[in-house]
């Protein structure tokens, strides 16, 4: 990947952010997008622009078709077309499924499932080579939840997840000879505000930490550097991959003997 722009979706805080500023660090103009923290994301971009990086902030609800049309237009108008799209925006399911409402459910699809298959979609027009583009790269961030159905509450948010992955996969195959590549990076559980209240329970985040077998859980540099690696050009040959970023994934018991 050349220096050409990078858009992170849901990238004013997080692992977004955290991967805005790497993005940035490495001499790519980066559009970050946001939904609603505009203090966040302006924030973010002055500290981008400080270190001597080229960003902006973009106001866009990725649950939205006209909104992400207008995303990318506004993006191509204020860099060009860009050559890397990670997708980072996402909501977090916390109920138990007998108490889930309809509304609930398909904001969270519209969000985490269609969201990312329209940004995905905008890009490709952009990117293919066989529509005029220049080809690039596309990082969508899933969860280990994905295949491991995810922790108690988070049944919907699991299943908004798998469907990403296998999107992710078909479209990697999909615009393969089109100069594209599109790899998942699937996070365990990381510091950021969708975690809640593992930032300051003690007791809740020990007994999560248990959990792992690495013992902690990620910071969100951590799960950037995955991102930003599947987006160089040292990933010019992995297309369709899911990449765990989860200390280990799970441990679910003790041994047996």
């Amino acid at each position: 990947m050349d220096q050409k722009c990078v858009l992170v979706t849901g990238g004013s805080r997080g692992i977004g952010a955290a991967v805005a500023l790497q993005a940035a660090a490495k001499g790519h103009p980066v559009a970050v997008n946001y939904g609603s923290d505009e203090a966040a994301a302006d924030r973010l971009v002055r500290e981008i622009v400080d270190a001597g990086g080229n960003a902006r902030a973009f106001r866009a609800d990725i649950g939205s078709e006209r909104a992400i049309e207008e995303l990318f237009a506004s993006v191509e108008s204020a860099f060009g077309p860009p050559g890397a799209l990670v997708n980072s925006a996402g909501i977090a399911s916390h109920v138990r499924a007998a108490d889930a409402t309809g509304d609930a459910i398909r904001r969270l699809l519209d969000v985490n499932v269609t969201g990312t298959m329209l940004t995905c979609r905008e890009a490709v027009r952009r990117m293919s080579t066989k529509q005029g583009g220049r080809g690039g790269a596309i990082v969508n961030v899933s969860s280990m939840a994905a295949f491991a159905g995810g922790r108690p509450g988070a049944s919907h948010y699991a299943a908004s997840k798998a469907a990403v992955d296998l999107f992710s996969v078909a479209l990697a195959k999909e615009v393969a000879l089109e100069g594209i590549r599109v790899n998942v990076v699937r996070p365990g559980v990381t510091e950021t505000d969708m975690v809640g209240a593992l930032r300051t329970d003690e007791r809740q985040r020990e007994a999560v930490e248990a959990t792992i077998p690495m013992g902690r859980i990620a910071r969100p540099e951590e799960v950037a550097r995955a991102v930003l690696w599947l987006l160089s050009e040292e990933a010019s040959f992995v297309t369709g991959a899911r990449l765990d970023v989860s200390g280990g994934g799970f441990v679910v018991g003790a041994a047996t003997r």
